[in-house]
């Protein structure tokens, strides 16, 4: 299906975040634009404090946005906004954070955990009904429904993730921001969430923006990937394009830092180290470029002239 038929359920215009004040100002996130359609995983990768919890915290509508909108099926999500689709937006929006142990109240139990946005948004009928959902919800991550009775501290880390994605999950959403759901579970755990997270995405039509910055996992489960440096989109393409033909050189340097599994090839491969200084924008500066069919580089004139030389643009 050609990218231009596809359902836009998320849009991101000119997205920029500002924290702070005076002296203190900093900008988080500047000018950053993308798709997200209707049933896909988009990837948005890259190192810490690159701005991509920024982002997946500004579309929750935990940080502030100083300028730029954001669209959730076409209509403004960000500002003033009706209560009616205020509600509707904390429904349909959900997300996983990053940090199993820190995200789950202590003093709760699993079933008050699980049912807190069910009672915030009045999404029951009655107490028979949220403890139906609540069970639901815990069967679907492979929970047994009489772990609601417990509190947190009882369960693994695996565990407590998977409260957390059935948190998300009963509210019957359409979008979920998963925030490096893996990156703080045990190797042999983390392909057992992803593996959830994939199953769960065909049985309910979700659609994901999948925050991380390991690339090997980005490459597993997304469909399309956007590569972010100091609050900046500097590539954005379908995902195995972006591997097999990365164009911006902080994008050649992540991929090149992705340990391989061969010993050999490890050995013989070459760390490329990314330098911003390389960039001579003072006089032509760069803009968002289409440079083939859905792949987008951040590039002046000058570059975009080597990039197509140097490259095999739509090999």
């Amino acid at each position: 299906m050609s990218m231009s038929t596809r359902d836009v359920l998320l849009e991101v215009r000119n997205l920029n975040v500002t924290f702070g004040k005076g002296k203190n100002k900093f900008q988080a996130i500047r000018d950053v634009s993308f798709e997200i359609y209707k049933g896909e995983t988009f990837g948005l990768v890259g190192e810490s404090g690159s701005g991509k919890t920024t982002i997946g915290r500004s579309i929750m509508r935990i940080n502030e946005v100083t300028g730029g909108k954001i669209l959730f099926k076409g209509k403004p999500i960000n500002g003033q906004i009706s209560k009616d689709w205020d509600r509707e937006i904390t429904q349909k929006i959900q997300m996983i954070f990053q940090d199993p142990m820190a995200s789950l109240n202590e003093r709760a139990k699993v079933d008050y955990i699980i049912s807190e946005g069910l009672v915030n948004t009045k999404k029951y009928k009655s107490d028979a009904d949220r403890l139906e959902k609540v069970r639901n919800a815990l069967l679907e991550v492979g929970l047994l429904p009489e772990f609601a009775s417990r509190f947190p501290h009882e369960f693994s880390g695996g565990q407590r993730q998977r409260i957390g994605i059935a948190r998300a999950l009963v509210m019957e959403p359409e979008f979920i921001i998963a925030d490096e759901p893996i990156s703080a579970l045990d190797v042999s755990i983390r392909a057992q969430v992803l593996n959830l997270l994939s199953n769960l995405q065909k049985q309910n039509d979700l659609t994901y923006l999948f925050i991380a910055h390991d690339l090997s996992i980005v490459r597993f489960i997304t469909d399309r990937t956007a590569v972010i440096y100091k609050g900046e989109i500097v590539e954005l393409a379908e995902t195995e394009k972006l591997f097999s033909n990365p164009i911006h050189p902080y994008t050649r340097a992540l991929i090149s830092a992705v340990p391989e599994p061969n010993p050999y090839k490890e050995q013989a491969k070459t760390i490329e180290i990314y330098d911003s200084s390389q960039h001579n924008y003072e006089m032509d500066p760069p803009s968002f470029v289409e440079i083939e069919e859905g792949h987008f580089v951040l590039a002046n004139e000058e570059e975009i002239s080597r990039y197509r030389a140097t490259f095999t643009i739509g090999v």
